[in-house]
């Protein structure tokens, strides 16, 4: 029996990398999901694949940085499934720059779609929750959460944040039977790595990261995490199995912040 039957679900970010494979994951198990993005082109691709496999799902145009489409997208999906169960806070950017030299507007944004875009998540779907007697809500955060990288203090910034928001939210509506939680990837493949700005404006190229290789250096399974493997994870949270798990961190690395690179057996 699918995990998530009558259940329904919107992730943002959902139209590629970790959230495209959180959306059909969640319907795959039976939940609807309503997909948001602001790539229409990938987010109604997503929706299509989902449709052709059975599932249910829409896609709606959605910029998390702007508070007065909330209530909008709220409505949506309680007007389409009836109800609200999930969110899966996934929407991000990363910049990768020096604090000397970052400029403010590229803190600002940052903060806006990694930090503000969260809040605006959690503020807006806990009255539907609490309507539909319950739920769980997800926030992507990041390793870069748990401890500093060089080069990506203004993300670790809004990743760190993340991860107490999760808590304090956890302690707040626990009465409500809303559940929240963080997870928090480590090396994974997906597009955003061809997608990381480096540099200053008007002087800013894409950085020439690539995961496998870097997982590879890094990462004591030695293999580079894909979008599954974090939407597994998702899943879980979303589940009656997860039912007692609240204000926690799910650490998904292949063992990168367990405390240090394994050393191989003699």
């Amino acid at each position: 029996m699918a995990q998530l039957a009558g259940k329904a679900a919107i992730v943002t970010g959902g139209a590629s990398g970790i959230g495209e494979a959180c959306s059909e994951t969640l319907a795959r198990e039976g939940a609807a999901v309503l997909v948001t993005d602001v790539d229409d082109t990938l987010g109604k691709a997503v929706v299509g694949r989902i449709a052709k496999a059975g599932g249910k799902a829409a896609y709606l145009h959605h910029d998390v940085r702007d508070e007065a489409t909330w209530p909008g997208v709220i409505a949506e999906a309680e007007k389409r499934f009836g109800r609200l169960d999930i969110m899966v806070a996934n929407a991000g950017i990363g910049i990768m720059s020096l604090i000397e030299t970052m400029t403010l507007a590229d803190w600002q944004r940052q903060q806006a779609i990694n930090l503000d875009g969260v809040f605006l998540s959690i503020k807006h779907s806990i009255p539907a929750m609490r309507k539909a007697g319950g739920g769980s809500i997800v926030l992507m955060s990041s390793i870069a959460g748990l401890r500093g990288a060089p080069s990506l203090a203004a993300y670790s910034a809004t990743k760190g944040g993340v991860r107490l928001l999760a808590k304090s939210v956890a302690l707040e509506y626990a009465e409500d039977k809303i559940r929240c939680n963080s997870v928090h990837p480590g090396i994974i493949a997906t597009p955003i790595w061809g997608k990381i700005p480096t540099g200053a404006e008007g002087n800013r190229r894409n950085a020439p990261i690539d995961p496998r290789e870097r997982a590879a250096a890094a990462v004591p399974l030695t293999r580079v995490g894909e979008a599954q493997d974090i939407a597994n994870g998702v899943l879980f949270l979303c589940t009656d199995a997860a039912s007692y798990v609240t204000g926690q961190e799910l650490v998904i690395d292949g063992g990168m912040t367990a405390g240090g690179r394994a050393q191989r057996r003699s």
